[in-house]
């Protein structure tokens, strides 16, 4: 049997479920996920690999029109994504009924897929909600004609996924496998332990915080016969946002503590030692060199 291997890209606006897709599709929690949209800031790989095929997922951040540097770097990486995508999925919240429609940033999206000569799937998420707008939705896409399927499913119930597993292998290119089989990302392990505490940021403060927010693993030791050391700095834009993270009496920065060590160390399967602190940056999320610093630049060899 040949072997088959390629880049699946998925797209969607904001809170579709992307990452909740990727991760179970995958089996694993690569990409955080939050009730909040816009969690993901680049894009994240995920690699499914069998014995005869090997799917590389490209979870990217959800569509929008960009107010600041930080949200253009964003789409940056949703257009490069889907220029490196051998099959493209578009995840709609089927909720949403046709709103789709009326997004000029998606409508430019659709018109740079509309260039590309590769299988593309509509999947209409979240179906075990509303049935009366997950009819709707499923109308619209299949009355569009720009993708060859249009797949009902319900990331987080598990519906359908298989029929979608089954349709992306059936479609990816024959070609050699891309990564060894027992790599899940091309990330390293500073990269997952920044999301798992921006993850925790996301479910723990509300409005603006999260989105004024940037972690940086600043250090990270792995020591023999000791916990691993973690040294995390958490940026944000204004004196009153650090305020808000340290919390009174620095209430509100031990439980994210708490919660994002006890997380990191499920994900690592190993004790840790973290410490975070909290600096200001003002506007960091306009200023290239702090997106450059947070690892915001794209590379063409990524």
């Amino acid at each position: 049997m040949q072997t088959k291997a390629g880049f699946v890209t998925i797209l969607g606006a904001p809170n579709a479920g992307k990452s909740t897709l990727m991760n179970a599709l995958l089996g694993e929690k690569l990409s955080i996920t939050t009730a909040k949209p816009q969690t993901t800031r680049k894009r994240v790989l995920g690699i499914l690999s069998e014995d005869y095929y090997q799917i590389i997922f490209l979870d990217t951040p959800g569509i929008l029109e960009p107010r600041y540097r930080l949200q253009e770097k964003m789409m940056e990486y949703v257009t490069t994504s889907l220029q490196d995508a051998d099959i493209v999925v578009w995840l709609h919240d089927a909720q949403n009924g046709t709103k789709v429609s009326e997004d000029p940033a998606i409508a430019q999206i659709f018109r740079l897929m509309k260039n590309l000569d590769i299988p593309k799937i509509a999947c209409v998420n979240k179906i075990d909600i509303d049935e009366q707008k997950t009819i709707q939705s499923i109308q619209y896409f299949e009355e569009t004609k720009k993708f060859e399927r249009v797949i009902p499913i319900s990331a987080i119930a598990n519906v359908n996924l298989n029929m979608l597993k089954e349709y992306l292998v059936e479609n990816l290119p024959v070609h050699p496998k891309y990564y060894p089989d027992e790599d899940l990302s091309d990330e390293n392990e500073r990269f997952f332990v920044s999301e798992i505490i921006r993850e925790n940021i996301f479910e723990l403060y509300e409005q603006e915080i999260p989105y004024s927010c940037e972690v940086a693993i600043e250090d990270f030791k792995e020591r023999e016969g000791h916990k691993d050391f973690i040294y995390a700095m958490i940026y944000v834009e204004r004196e009153s946002q650090m305020g808000i993270i340290i919390g009174k009496k620095g209430a509100m920065i031990k439980k994210l503590g708490e919660k994002s060590r006890a997380g990191i160390e499920k994900f690592l399967g190993r004790e840790v030692y973290l410490d975070i602190r909290v600096k200001v940056r003002p506007n960091w999320r306009s200023d290239e060199k702090y997106l450059k610093y947070f690892g915001y630049s794209y590379q063409e060899s990524e």
